[in-house]
């Protein structure tokens, strides 16, 4: 064997571990009931929420606004050339899914701020933004 091999196999020893230390169980605290202040702790108040959610306040996310969609084979796809019309699920002027890393955050339309697009939000999904709430 080489050296570096002889290096690794001896760090990589682990028959020191005692398997009967990994599932000691402390009962010292399975009596101990629970007070209102405990209790009170976990509730989820705007406060906790808030404080909860500042720590992930830096975290980047990706924001897309979703046009359209269609589905069809890939048979179909194989045929489509450079001055085809795909029709997608949509309609002109209905507003369109604004979505935070793939989840449906809420609703949207596009505007134009100095020669670049915009949005608008015009609709919450306040079922799915229990998501981002840990």
């Amino acid at each position: 064997m080489t050296e570096q091999q002889d290096g690794f196999q001896a760090d990589s020893n682990f028959d020191f571990i005692n398997s009967d230390d990994l599932f000691t169980l402390d009962n010292s605290i399975g009596d101990t009931p629970a007070t209102a202040e405990v209790l009170n702790q976990d509730q989820s108040t705007p406060e906790n929420i808030r404080r909860k959610m500042s720590l992930f306040s830096r975290i980047p996310v990706t924001l897309t606004l979703e046009v359209a969609s269609a589905e069809f084979s890939l048979a179909d796809l194989m045929t489509v050339n450079k001055d085809s019309v795909i029709e997608l699920d949509k309609l002109a002027g209905e507003p369109l899914d604004v979505k935070v890393n793939g989840i449906l955050f809420g609703k949207g339309e596009v505007v134009v701020i100095n020669d670049k697009y915009g949005l608008r939000l015009v609709e919450f999904n306040s079922r799915d933004l229990n998501e981002f709430i840990l």
